[in-house]
């Protein structure tokens, strides 16, 4: 089997015969649905290679390589009428240099433009009745001298913009000081983005350009330049498409089997295979209807290609090229209130409900203090792929999650940092949590979260205290995706541990252990006792007082059910069981159950 990651031509996929999910069964419906479309998605979640294919699927220059390009395919075997009935013209704003001035990213905006007007000049000058003048200094000039050498032909021209948004976002979270006003620059007033765009409506009204599809990360650009471009229907919230980037959990499973089967790896294999790609890569939802999560494609295309290649996983479940999107936790961060809601995703089972999903925000809202409460920072987010839809609430209200734990360690990664910003600090931690993972020592960790986490965790900054503030410290410590499945929660036996860390089936050949912790939570005011005084206590007198001790013995009772459920479900594991329990943001008392 061949696993077409990082490619996104739909011709090369089906020539070369890639491994490739069939979509085409959805071209009647986004025909339906309107001439002028916007569908959001995250990055890297297949946008272009769905471009590509209804591209390919609309040219009127493809006619003659129609049945071997979908002649296999859902649509090949029932085409509506519009197939193979356009020019194709095709802009890619991912393309467009973000460095620079205003007018430097217009200039390169312009170029972008012409270039790709020359490329269609190429594609089509047998149709072509006129030509068509390129005009250096402004695209929009050669827009509609584009707009009217098609209409003399009377074939319409389908407009695809991929990642409208791209280069005015890397602007929006650039570092640099004057991004904001560059970014304004761009969009408002007879910006070089705006004015692209009222050429664009323009040319639908005078019915230049019959279709236009137009995809992006986030709304927050078409929002600034609703004026210029108010046309669009947005279908990135329709059930309908929830799937039409993705891969579904029935066709991840058929292509686990097949690449077992080539293999000749064993069922335990495919098990292990399929349940870590689930557990890393599934759980986006985008649509509140939506019947099922989707998987993300770059990554279980990244999965694949390892396990089919090498018969093994890839060493890090996040490919690097997703890494990226932990510049948006830090938008997010950098925000008030933003880092506590980021904790929080943390220590609320990962849930956020707000009363809608906020679909118009432009960068006033995203660079002011308006706007900047949890359903702004929690849309942000969501359209970003790094929270998504899990449901509504009893209330009505629309739940939004983590999705996996992909994403989960985006979070991990971006709290350590907030809260250890020092680099030799985070080494420490690091070197702490190797001693619980490789000896099963415990007191070097604990140690650690007591004499460092819990001075950050005095600050008014972080309104919360109980076990799950503990938790989130430990998490951020220890999370390690190389190594570890590793998952806070758990459900065992209908109940919930707090904190799981077992070994990947691939790495179970290293002596590192699995683990798995309780944690539990006394306040100052139940102990009696002032921060000051818990500070003194020796280690016995804080092992005396009675509220450590019912705690502690709770948490030894929980962890001893939960570790017998565990390896009960799994089978071997070198299973070490630990209560944690702290005294405020003072002390820590552990034990090995």
């Amino acid at each position: 089997m061949k696993f077409p990651y990082g490619i996104s031509d739909f011709r090369d996929i089906v020539l070369n015969q890639y491994c490739y999910c069939d979509r085409t069964d959805r071209i009647p419906a986004l025909e339906e649905a309107g001439k002028y479309l916007l569908f959001i998605r995250p990055r890297r979640f297949g946008k272009s290679l769905l471009l590509s294919m209804l591209a390919n699927y609309y040219d009127v220059a493809g006619k003659d390589e129609f049945k071997t390009l979908f002649g296999k395919l859902k649509i090949g075997k029932k085409p509506t009428p519009l197939k193979n009935g356009y020019f194709i013209l095709k802009w890619d704003f991912s393309c467009v240099d973000t460095m620079g001035s205003a007018e430097t990213i217009r200039r390169a905006l312009h170029d972008h433009i012409n270039a790709c007007v020359k490329r269609f000049m190429v594609r089509y000058r047998r149709h072509l009745r006129i030509d068509i003048e390129i005009d250096p200094e402004n695209a929009v000039n050669t827009i509609f001298s584009l707009a009217t050498a098609a209409s003399e032909t009377q074939i319409p021209v389908y407009l695809f913009i991929d990642e409208y948004d791209n280069f005015a976002n890397e602007v929006l979270m650039s570092v640099q000081r004057d991004n904001q006003k560059r970014y304004e620059a761009l969009v408002y007033e007879e910006g070089p983005l705006r004015t692209i765009f009222k050429a664009v409506k323009s040319s639908t009204t005078e019915s230049l350009f019959d279709r236009i599809f137009i995809t992006g990360v986030s709304p927050v650009v078409m929002s600034d330049i609703t004026s210029g471009y108010n046309i669009a229907d947005n279908i990135y919230l329709d059930p309908v498409v929830n799937d039409l980037c993705g891969f579904t959990q029935s066709e991840v499973e058929n292509v686990i089997e097949s690449t077992a089967g080539a293999c000749g790896l064993k069922e335990r294999d495919m098990a292990d295979a399929l349940h870590m790609m689930r557990v890393w890569y599934n759980g986006h939802r985008f649509a509140v209807e939506a019947d099922e999560a989707v998987y993300n494609p770059t990554l279980t295309l990244y999965f694949l290609k390892s396990f089919h290649k090498f018969r093994k996983y890839p060493r890090k479940m996040l490919d690097a090229n997703l890494a990226m999107d932990a510049g948006k936790l830090e938008y997010i961060a950098r925000l008030p209130k933003g880092g506590q809601m980021l904790l929080n995703l943390m220590r609320e089972d990962r849930r956020l409900a707000i009363t809608e999903l906020a679909d118009r925000f432009g960068i006033r809202e995203m660079l002011t203090e308006q706007g900047k409460d949890n359903a702004f920072m929690a849309s942000f987010l969501y359209y970003f792929g790094i929270l998504t839809i899990d449901g509504l609430t009893r209330a009505g209200d629309v739940s939004l999650s983590v999705p996996n734990l992909v994403m989960k360690k985006l979070y991990v990664e971006k709290i350590q940092i907030m809260l250890l910003p020092e680099p030799s600090d985070r080494d420490e931690g690091a070197t702490a949590a190797k001693k619980l993972y490789q000896e099963g020592d415990m007191a070097p960790l604990c140690e650690f979260v007591e004499r460092r986490y819990f001075n950050v965790f005095h600050n008014r900054d972080y309104q919360w205290a109980n076990e799950l503030t503990v938790k989130t410290a430990f998490l951020t410590l220890l999370y390690n995706d190389i190594l570890y499945i590793m998952d806070s929660e758990s459900e065992i036996d209908r109940r919930y541990a707090d904190l799981t860390m077992i070994v990947r089936p691939d790495m179970r050949r290293f002596t590192i252990l699995d683990i798995l912790i309780e944690f539990k939570f006394v306040t100052l005011k139940n102990a009696g006792l002032s921060g000051e005084q818990a500070r003194k206590l020796s280690q016995e007198e804080l092992r005396d007082l009675p509220p450590m001790i019912r705690e502690m013995e709770d948490g030894k009772t929980q962890v001893r059910d939960y570790g017998k459920a565990l390896e009960k479900r799994r089978g071997e594991l070198r299973l070490r069981k630990y209560v944690v329990a702290a005294l405020g943001f003072e002390r820590i008392w552990w034990e090995q159950a």
